[in-house]
């Protein structure tokens, strides 16, 4: 009786158990963490989790990134807590937003949430008004107020007892609860649990993994030029040298790094990688199929350059003269520095020891005995046989040797006998005897 009571008490705890994930959003919000955010609700939906708790310290960052986590994070079916351990400005306050529940620390922030440029300069209204729906409509879903959600991006926003017409909202730990932003104010992250009865719950811990790192590598805007740099200089090279070497393989790997890190994180779409594919396709049928370089050539480059363009400039909902700007300095900035690479190349690595290892520096002259073809110098002044009719050019017999040549005239007759006037190279000219024609 006794142990069967141990074994009930066992499976009642075990099936009591509950299980708590935990994400980190702890640096600048960006393109790369999108995934992640996406891979922790789903393997938390998976395994039936019962919260997923964001441990957010972040002054900001994307605001296209903090709307793909945005998303992720309302489309969960779980619950979801952001435990906001310093601060929560800019696009950080929108991803606190959009979890169910807001638990900060003693002295930490929220808000500040207007939109600025790389140069820390606030924009344009547009840019604006869009984050002020992203911020209202965010809050009215989760029942905290919108006017205050919106006075974190439009210092015109007047909260009464908060804030007049001249500063934008940063509210500290106290105010956010007494204002109902945030739903409880704890020191530790086990109060946090306990407050959510998930005390005892097992925390799964989850860390952002090599490929996302990678691809959040690659999509840095200086990696991602390098990228494309090297892809520009490795078409370049291979359409300034016959058939396809390493130098043209170097630059498609690039181009399929850049495209691919793009992709996952949904600034090139499929139709841009098709507009790539296509490009490259006409490149290469230039390249080994079609000769000189011409209208395919050309179309090929300028698909290329489009698919490119479009990835860089992604799907930003603030899309402006500045973004495009932007985009037109990284592609021209990458294009230059290929261009000087191939400069270099052709102008410096011939002369260097390494590059005379790879090739043949020695020229063979003819001087020297060196001649693509033998020459038949000595069959002049000799007479033979037209083993073919010469119209004009044909094959004729000296002393048995069978010789191509070509007739002085237009037409010679097979069997007619000839004389060889001169050896120009390897063109050996003859003529008929003028005992033929009697």
């Amino acid at each position: 009786m006794k142990y069967l009571i141990v074994i009930l008490l066992a499976i009642t705890t075990f099936a009591q158990q509950k299980t708590v994930y935990v994400a980190y959003i702890d640096s600048e919000i960006d393109l790369g963490l999108a995934p992640y955010v996406s891979r922790v609700i789903s393997e938390a939906e998976h395994n039936n989790a019962d919260a997923i708790v964001f441990k957010i310290n972040t002054f900001g960052g994307r605001v296209d990134a903090a709307t793909q986590i945005k998303d992720a994070i309302l489309s969960s079916k779980i619950l979801t807590i952001a435990f906001i351990n310093n601060r929560a400005i800019s696009a950080g306050a929108l991803i606190a937003l959009s979890c169910t529940k807001i638990v900060m620390v003693p002295g930490s922030s929220i808000g500040a949430a207007t939109v600025v440029d790389q140069t820390g300069q606030k924009v344009g209204e547009k840019y604006q008004s869009y984050m002020r729906s992203e911020m209202r409509s965010t809050a009215e879903r989760n029942g905290r107020r919108m006017d205050i959600a919106e006075g974190m991006v439009d210092e015109r926003v007047v909260v009464e007892g908060l804030s007049d017409s001249t500063t934008l909202i940063t509210l500290t730990s106290e105010e956010a609860h007494k204002y109902k932003i945030a739903d409880t104010v704890l020191t530790s992250f086990n109060e946090l649990l306990s407050a959510f009865d998930l005390k005892n719950a097992e925390e799964v811990s989850i860390k952002s993994n090599w490929a996302e790192d990678v691809v959040k590598f690659l999509n840095n805007p200086i990696i991602s030029s390098i990228l494309i740099m090297i892809g520009f200089f490795g078409l370049m090279a291979e359409i300034k040298t016959p058939g396809w070497g390493v130098a043209g393989t170097t630059g498609l790997i690039a181009l399929t790094l850049f495209f691919g890190s793009s992709y996952i994180l949904q600034l090139a779409s499929l139709l841009e990688i098709l507009l790539f594919v296509i490009g490259l396709g006409l490149l290469l049928a230039e390249i080994f199929i079609i000769p000189g370089f011409g209208v395919a050539g050309i179309s090929g480059i300028v698909l290329i350059f489009a698919s490119i363009f479009l990835s860089l400039l992604g799907s930003d909902p603030f899309l402006d003269m500045h973004s495009v700007s932007i985009a037109i300095i990284q592609l021209s900035g990458a294009m230059l520095f290929a261009l000087l690479g191939m400069f270099f190349l052709v102008k410096y690595l011939p002369k260097s020891t390494a590059f005379n290892k790879l090739v043949l520096s020695e020229s063979e002259k003819a001087e020297q005995g060196f001649v693509s073809f033998p020459s038949e110098k000595e069959l002049v002044e000799k007479i033979g046989v037209a083993f073919t009719t010469l119209r004009p050019g044909g094959t004729a017999e000296f002393n048995g040797k069978r010789v191509d040549v070509v007739a002085d005239s237009e037409y010679i007759s097979q069997g007619t006998k000839i004389k060889v006037l001169r050896v120009e190279g390897i063109k050996v000219v003859v003529t008929a005897l003028k005992e033929n024609i009697n």
